[in-house]
């Protein structure tokens, strides 16, 4: 019975306790319940449900006809000889079926226009779930750099912590003044001010990531993982641009919009033919019991050949292709940016990891050291200290700016390069 009860008592925690999600499962969760990639998902539907419309053959036509009805009747029943009232003596019952038949392959060019729509929608959707991929790394980074901060000041402060109780044995022994006792003393509010504003940051990060995941779970329960530290190489630009080129969804979508005009301009084309309409009539005109007949309708096209669409569409060839120079020279532009904000990061990081993190720790604990024997001034320990937090904390942000522009690269491109 007591180990049920020590068991039952844990069972809260278990609930509670959360595991951190990683980098592909905070993906996979984004992309399952984001709605806003979820909507926009739906237009690829739409576009898809375009090509059936677009393929369908046009519907015949049924005419019906009733002539020759006498409405002021007034003959003589052929039997009987009898006056009578027959308006319907000498109806003419006249049907017909028609048939418009499309020449020039239009219902095929009209499914080939369809299916590009598609494919750019689809390449739409891909270009706008690049776009919040980029906005959730940025997250999921701005939350590894907000946890590693949070870690860093919380190490600061126990080594403050430290260093106070050293210094009230010191105070104590009376090897330390009131006066310098208080300014240490003074100086924890310093680290504690870090501290807390590392854990509202760390909250603000957590909200965002949670936002774009459209997930309702507490803050508290919740958590991400992942390595925080940089990559020390990178690819030749290069071959950043050539997988740019490659995989770019918007640089996709600009390449069959010229494709797509140019279907278009050869279905206003197609659409400037002449179609006939094949009918196929049948009546009864007295003595006659029944007839059929057939004819063709073919219009005249004198003044409208579909001129304007034609000219439109010819047109819409030209500005696509513009806009398609313009979306590649903006890739190459994205591109050439990231990759060299990422060699900006790294030319800082490395004498940070080299040579200045080290620098900084021995500095402040040789004048830590030198302080607590009397070689050093109270002024000294604490610039000491104040340089070294400086240091640790720029190179955080230093990891932070590289993954930041790792993400950027990322989208540069549009598929994960740099993980």
């Amino acid at each position: 019975m007591k180990k049920l009860i020590l068991v039952a008592s844990f069972l809260p925690a278990i609930v509670v306790g959360q595991t951190a999600l990683t980098w592909q499962q905070v993906k996979d969760r984004f992309e399952a319940g984001n709605p806003t990639l979820r909507a926009s998902q739906l237009n690829i539907d739409e576009a898809r449900a375009g090509e059936i419309t677009a393929f369908l053959r046009p519907n015949p036509t049924l005419t019906g006809t009733l002539d020759q009805i006498n409405p002021f009747s007034d003959s003589q029943s052929p039997s009987t000889g009898t006056p009578g009232y027959r308006p319907f003596a000498y109806a003419f019952p006249y049907a017909s079926v028609g048939y418009l038949h499309e020449r020039n392959h239009q219902r095929e060019l009209r499914l080939q226009s369809a299916r590009k729509s598609t494919d750019i929608a689809a390449d739409t959707f891909s270009d706008q779930e690049r776009t919040l991929l980029f906005n959730l790394r940025n997250a999921f980074v701005q939350t590894l750099q907000a946890k590693s901060v949070r870690q860093n000041a919380k190490e600061n402060l126990d080594y403050w912590d430290r260093e106070l109780a050293v210094n009230r044995n010191r105070f104590q022994a009376g090897d330390l003044a009131q006066v310098d006792l208080d300014r240490l003393e003074l100086q924890r509010v310093q680290f504690e001010s870090d501290l807390e504003t590392a854990l509202v940051n760390l909250r603000t990060a957590k909200i965002q990531v949670l936002t774009l995941l459209n997930d309702r779970t507490p803050v508290d329960r919740f958590d991400v993982s992942g390595p925080f530290d940089f990559i020390d190489r990178l690819l030749p630009l290069e071959e950043f641009r050539d997988t740019a080129l490659a995989a770019r969804p918007d640089l996709k979508a600009a390449l069959e919009t010229v494709e797509l005009a140019k279907s278009n301009h050869q279905l206003a084309v197609a659409n400037g033919s002449t179609d006939p309409t094949f009918t196929v009539d049948f009546a009864r005109n007295p003595p006659i019991p029944a007839y059929f007949g057939i004819s063709i309708t073919i219009p005249i096209r004198i003044f409208d050949r579909n001129q304007g669409e034609k000219a439109r569409t010819q047109v819409e060839i030209g500005r696509s292709e513009h806009a398609r120079d313009a979306a590649q020279s903006q890739v190459f532009g994205d591109v050439d940016s990231a990759y060299f904000t990422l060699v900006s990061a790294l030319n800082l990081l490395r004498p940070y990891r080299d040579k200045y993190l080290k620098l900084a720790e021995d500095t402040r604990n040789r004048i830590a050291f030198s302080y607590q024997n009397g070689g050093a001034s109270l002024l000294d320990y604490l610039d000491a200290e104040k340089a070294f937090r400086d240091t640790r904390l720029a190179y955080l942000n230093l990891i932070g700016a590289y993954l930041s522009a790792a993400a950027q690269m990322n989208m540069a491109v549009g598929r994960e390069v740099i993980q």
